[in-house]
């Protein structure tokens, strides 16, 4: 049996293997905290039964740990009953010689390659790229709607502030399938609205298989300061003022929280803005996503958590500035927000690829429904 994390997205330290035990943790690498990450691969355990301890700490979630035995073209959750404590256990089939096992469903940029190519090419859809990360790669990008005439509002969407944050790329891949769907009930907003979006805002974490949360010395999310560190942030914050033209009306930002337990954690839910204007705002796109939504996520506003309740506090922004909170600055914005999917969990429905994809489209429903209200 040989387990590594020697491709995108992989993040493993085995301590010891013991037969048919492996003692193993997540790699913090430059976290400043502890969190709980993970990504591996396991060869040679045809036939066998093997039990994976993790050593440092909470690293398995509410559904168990993500698996996919076909080398990561489709994933499922193992289940709660494969779960004991902080361990996991799995029957591999003696045909079984390579399966993949993650904390919740990987999503790196093959994966968003292989979304736009699925797209194809469309008169409503421009790829491009924002800049280039430390090490090199490119930091996708997508216009998407009303890219041949001067647009009556236009939204930025955000991913991946903190790298491990994976199923907030499902959503993204949902809201800009929506927008290029020809739907005549929803036909106003690629026609009258532009979308900016760009799914890796940590390019480089994503590969690299990091945790991205706390890293040192400040995170991406924390990197809206008098001066930004990481090129992707960089670039964003000098684009967005020229491409909004006064125009810029909504801007959200997908992340994922806490692994699982809490209400907060299990939920989807939009994080309250200090601005008291803004979380009015924010109560009344919550009000239009839950009267228009018809995917299986439920969304309900009082989830939402408001600013100075809870982990919302000026505490939580002691590394630096957010993405919002910058963003709310530029002249025109009506809404700003954080919105947080749940991993695996929300109010007991199961999430997984296709029902981020579906909340996706729940999101672009409850965007033109509120921007026709403005």
């Amino acid at each position: 049996m040989n387990i590594d994390c020697s491709f995108p997205g992989g993040n493993i330290v085995v301590e010891r293997v013991e037969e048919n035990a492996v003692w193993l943790h997540q790699d913090l690498r430059d976290t400043s905290c502890d969190w709980f990450y993970w990504y591996f691969r396991v060869t040679g355990a045809e036939g066998n039964t093997v039990r994976f301890h993790f050593t440092a700490s909470a690293a398995i979630g509410t559904r168990g740990p993500a698996v996919s035995r076909d080398g990561g073209e489709t994933w499922e959750w193992l289940g709660a009953e494969s779960v004991d404590g902080n361990s996991f256990h799995f029957s591999f089939s003696p045909e079984q010689n390579v399966v993949l096992f993650a904390m919740a469903i990987p999503y790196c940029g093959k994966d968003w390659e292989a979304f736009v190519n699925r797209i194809g090419c469309s008169p409503f859809l421009e790829p491009g790229t924002l800049c280039l990360t430390r090490q090199g790669r490119p930091v996708e990008q997508v216009r998407a709607g009303c890219l041949h005439a001067a647009p009556q509002h236009r939204v930025v969407v955000v991913a991946r502030h903190h790298c491990c944050e994976t199923m907030a790329n499902f959503v993204l891949e949902g809201l800009i399938s929506f927008i290029l769907e020809d739907i005549e009930e929803w036909e106003w907003l690629r026609r009258n609205v532009e979308f900016l979006a760009v799914p890796f805002m940590d390019r480089d974490g994503v590969e690299a298989g990091d945790q991205g949360k706390m890293r040192k010395p400040h995170d991406h999310n924390r990197d809206y300061n008098e001066v930004s560190i990481y090129p992707e942030t960089a670039a964003l914050r000098a684009a967005l003022p020229e491409w909004s033209e006064e125009r810029l009306r909504m801007a959200l930002d997908l992340h994922c929280p806490w692994l699982k337990g809490d209400n907060q954690n299990e939920t989807v839910y939009l994080v309250g803005e200090r601005s008291p204007a803004i979380w009015k705002e924010q109560q009344r796109f919550s009000g239009n996503l839950e009267r228009v939504k018809t995917g299986p996520l439920p969304f309900l506003p009082e989830d939402n958590i408001p600013f100075g309740t809870d982990w919302n506090t000026e505490a939580n922004f002691a590394q630096g500035a957010s993405f919002t909170h910058w963003i709310g600055r530029e002249k025109g914005l009506a809404l700003v927000s954080t919105i947080e999917i749940a991993y695996a969990n929300a109010r007991g429905v199961e999430v997984n690829a296709n029902s981020a994809r579906q909340f996706g489209a729940d999101l672009g429903r409850a965007i033109a429904s509120y921007l026709r209200g403005i």
